[in-house]
């Protein structure tokens, strides 16, 4: 796609990186297949091509956002399948990410938008305050019928409706306490997972160690940042990235890392991006190229180790790819040999590459396009007949069994369950004859 960015426009590395990214698109219509908003609207402006002319005119003319182009962009769910599908490499992650940090420092949004926007920031990188915002929610859900009348406040009725009617309990997970044979790791300790799913953390320490690894936590540690970069808060998500960078380095320093383990995809797909995100930062770019080099979503880190044989239990697993797994870190295979190996039957949907509707925030800000999404998706993996749906992401997890279905659990934990660790608890009713 041709461009007319000025010289001085240029001198911006952001707009650089947007201006080669919008110049590889040839227009060719590839990703409109594989875009779930373009599948589920037929607006041409909500596809990836759509929205590239859209953002391509907004940053090329230094515009003020519109309104128009601003629901557009806000539509996208950063899901990636586009990526894959693009035969010219456009990086349009980096665009779209650029084109929210440009809106949220030249549009001013409507005060419900600002509203519900700010509670997110607010809460959601903070366990403490999710899991006390969360039990308040639990108090205030007979509401949300009443609230979703009002279109302004649909946001604010789509985050009760997801408030679990009870939180489990807090999980005691310690870092291990002898060195592995396969090296030392980071456990990424995340902010939404040990408040909602905390036992996913669980397995994960109990199947490293089984497959050679020492996992230890980092002090200093937080939120990666991907909620508040999604919602084109820059430098928030630069000074998070910075914090962990800070982390990671240290323990890298100390005793040396073999990888930093992920356990949500979504997590993953933002750390793999950090020496992108600081390339222009003197102080942080190599230590941040360093950070992105080492994270491993778990599934990678486990294909290669040495877990013991397992027992599926005769048990027909739907995997569901989350899209920033396959699509933002390209790993597509690992998860299901892993699962095969230790003895699951494994089924994959059709449809797989088309977004389950979570998204970060986007179930909240986007919630009847989420709505929609998600029956989708559920109905796919309803037609495998399958005992268990797994998955690799939290928000997937959480979005996918709000919509009904067999029970969903993390694929660690089928993992774990089967290299000798206990059952999941999502599976407690299932039959497992003389099992």
């Amino acid at each position: 796609m041709q461009t007319n960015f000025t010289a001085d426009q240029l001198a911006d590395p952001a707009m650089a990186s947007s201006e080669g990214a919008i110049r590889k698109c040839v227009h060719c219509g590839y990703c409109t297949a594989t875009c779930p908003t373009y599948v589920l609207l037929g607006d041409e402006l909500d596809s990836p091509r759509g929205r590239i002319y859209l953002m391509k005119d907004m940053l090329e003319n230094a515009r003020t956002p519109s309104a128009e182009v601003v629901k557009h962009v806000d539509r996208c769910l950063s899901c990636l399948a586009c990526m894959t599908t693009c035969p010219s490499g456009v990086n349009y992650m980096h665009l779209v990410d650029h084109a929210r940090a440009y809106i949220q420092e030249n549009y001013a949004r409507p005060w419900h938008q600002r509203l519900v926007r700010w509670m997110l920031v607010l809460v959601l990188p903070y366990p403490a305050r999710f899991r006390a915002a969360l039990r308040l929610a639990r108090l205030a859900r007979p509401a949300a019928p009443l609230i979703d009348r009002f279109t302004v406040l649909r946001p604010i009725a789509a985050m009760l409706r997801m408030a679990p009617r009870g939180l489990p309990a807090r999980a005691s997970v310690r870092s291990s306490p002898v060195a592995g044979e396969r090296g030392r790791v980071v456990l990424l300790q995340g902010c939404a997972e040990p408040v909602l799913r905390p036992h996913y953390r669980a397995a994960a320490l109990r199947v490293l160690e089984r497959a050679g690894y020492q996992a230890v936590f980092a002090a200093g540690e937080q939120c990666c940042g991907a909620l508040v970069h999604h919602l084109g808060r820059e430098q928030d998500s630069l000074d998070a990235a910075r914090r962990n960078v800070d982390a990671w380095t240290r323990e890298i320093e100390q005793e040396g890392l073999a990888a930093i383990v992920v356990t949500a995809s979504g997590c993953g797909t933002m750390i793999k991006d950090y020496g992108f995100m600081l390339r222009g930062d003197p102080a942080y770019a190599a230590k941040a190229a360093r950070v992105s080099a080492l994270a491993r979503d778990i599934s990678e880190v486990l294909v290669d180790g040495d877990l013991p044989p397992g027992d599926g239990h005769g048990l027909t697993v739907a995997y569901h790819a989350a899209c920033s797994l396959q699509h933002g870190q390209k790993v597509t295979d690992a998860p299901r040999r892993l699962l095969a190996a230790a003895g699951f039957i494994v089924r994959t949907p059709s449809e797989a590459h088309l977004c389950c509707g979570s998204a970060g925030t986007y179930n909240i800000l986007q919630p009847e396009i989420a709505g929609r999404l998600g029956d989708r998706k559920v109905a796919n993996l309803t037609r495998l007949n399958a005992d268990v749906i797994a998955t690799g992401n939290i928000g997937c997890a959480v979005q996918i069994a709000q919509h009904g279905g067999a029970p969903v659990v993390h694929t660690v934990e089928l993992l774990d369950w089967a290299t000798g660790g206990p059952m999941p608890r999502e599976l407690a009713s299932i039959n497992l004859g003389s099992d």
